[in-house]
């Protein structure tokens, strides 16, 4: 566990195992280095505060500063230092942090007050994000420290119960994430659906929220063909996972749902042997609704929040379904299963009929959907669809604060046509084209008229390559950004 605390108190008076301050480029000092008398040193080293541009300075013997230590960060330009700019900064000399433990920054210092209590928070989540390591399955530890204290300097100008807040915003959020990526990280033998919805009742019980897990036989009687068609050729059966927080008085709730497959490997229609190498990250999208439910029950906004998660692992086996099946979802649509490896859109489906029969003001669900989102926006960028475009506006908006970039695709309404079924009411695939639309328009038949948006995450949710604030694997994407969105409309 990170302790996260900010803090007014000088950076030459700061104690710390290290000190992180900003260089911009030129290079120019930012908050802290030139009292801390360690530009020369920097310019020295040939570095000219570029972004990536690292220096370690241990404590000399007649230094005039507390801390053990001093890392030089290179932010690039002073004009675009921005709270993501900083977020990211704190994410990438999180790796070194970790080898001392406590950390204290003046990274926030550059944001003035007006965007002080964005800025603290920022480099908080940065620092505590970057720092994540998953080595539940090492035989031998990490010899690194990790990052056990965050100190965010700040200044006496700022407000300090907003600086406070961000803090604890900051810390709430940390923990959402990091705990959601352990659930994503987790190989798909030691988490199948019962594990997922056990996992899930006991952070409920922890944070205080309502929670029902639905079983297969529960499912059955519900009608959730979807949920129950993916899952048949698993040995694990599956479940859902309904959770409520309620502090919104009589106000309609806000619904989400996220994708809970806990291993995909296509089913029948089976994917090759590297196209499964990852595939215990498909729950990633019922990952991020736990992460945000978690998170919404500490911080605890005015406001009502359902969920309905729906997990299933989908194997291939005598019991599978089988390409031309036809399955009834909840509420009685029907739909033609052409391949078995489009299975998100048959458990989403379900969950999203069952919480639009709830009567919410909305409902927002995440997937890592569609290798087509993917193809349009890339790897680091959510794919945005849905029947109500001030919705999607408002959670990109939620995004762009929260440093998880989205941008909406349009639910091209000539595309519907394309799942139109011969057998069914509709089909599970579209034609190659056009892919995380055709897919979304599958969603959008079970939303019905409840303003409904659909965030493709297969690109951000997972990473091969590392980001500044994750390690490869997990990242824990879009929690932030719901509960953003979650405080707003709270607000």
């Amino acid at each position: 566990m990170t302790d996260f605390a900010s803090s007014t108190t000088t950076p030459l008076a700061a104690e710390a195992d290290l000190l992180i301050a900003p260089v911009f480029e030129g290079p120019e000092p930012g908050p802290g280095v030139r009292e801390l008398g360690l530009l020369a040193a920097y310019e020295a080293a040939k570095l000219t505060g570029k972004k990536g541009q690292h220096l370690l300075v241990p404590r000399p013997a007649d230094a005039t500063f507390a801390a053990g230590a001093v890392l030089l960060v290179g932010v690039g330009a002073k004009a675009s230092f921005d709270v993501t700019a900083m977020r990211r900064a704190a994410g990438s000399a999180a790796g070194t942090a970790r080898r001392f433990g406590r950390v204290t920054t003046t990274l926030a210092l550059p944001a003035g007050a007006r965007h002080a209590a964005d800025a603290v928070q920022a480099v908080a989540e940065g620092l505590g994000l970057g720092a994540y390591r998953f080595d539940r399955y090492r035989s031998k530890p990490r010899e690194e420290r990790g990052v056990t204290s965050v100190t965010v300097l700040s200044s006496e100008r700022w407000d300090a119960k907003q600086v406070r807040a961000a803090i604890q915003r900051a810390d709430v959020l940390v923990d959402a994430v990091c705990w959601a990526r352990d659930l994503v990280n987790t190989p798909a033998s030691d988490l199948p659906p019962a594990a997922l919805a056990d996992a899930a009742r006991e952070m409920a019980e922890e944070v205080g929220l309502t929670c029902r897990i639905w079983d297969e036989t529960e499912l059955e009687d519900g009608g959730f063909g979807g949920i129950l068609g993916v899952g048949r050729g698993s040995v694990h059966p599956p479940r859902m996972i309904e959770l409520s927080y309620r502090r919104g008085g009589r106000s309609a709730p806000l619904a989400l749902s996220g994708k809970g497959v806990t291993f995909d490997s296509g089913g029948l229609s089976i994917k090759t042997a590297d196209g499964m190498e990852s595939m215990k990250d498909d729950m990633g999208g019922a990952a991020s609704i736990l992460g945000t439910m978690k998170a919404i029950a500490r911080l605890k906004p005015k406001v009502n929040v359902i969920a309905a998660i729906p997990a299933s692992e989908n194997m291939p086996s005598g019991s599978a379904q089988k390409p031309g099946d036809v399955i009834r979802h909840y509420g009685g649509t029907t739909s033609e299963v052409l391949n078995t490896d489009a299975e998100g859109r048959l458990i989403l489906a379900d969950a999203i009929a069952y919480l639009a029969s709830q009567d919410p003001a909305l409902i927002v669900d995440t997937a890592t959907l569609t290798g087509a989102c993917m193809v349009a926006l890339g790897t680091d960028i959510t794919g945005a669809m849905g029947n109500d475009d001030r919705l999607a506006r408002d959670l990109i908006a939620a995004g762009a604060a929260a440093g998880e970039p989205m941008w909406q695709l349009p639910l091209f309404h000539d595309y519907r046509a394309l799942i139109d079924s011969n057998v069914a009411d509709i089909k599970n695939i579209g034609k190659r084209y056009g892919g995380a639309i055709t897919a979304a328009w599958f969603l959008a038949e079970f939303a019905g008229e409840t303003p409904w948006v659909h965030l493709d995450i297969a690109g951000p949710a997972f990473t091969d390559q590392g980001t500044d604030l994750s390690p490869k694997g997990a990242t824990g994407v879009p929690i932030r950004t719901l509960v953003r969105f979650i405080l707003d409309r709270a607000a």
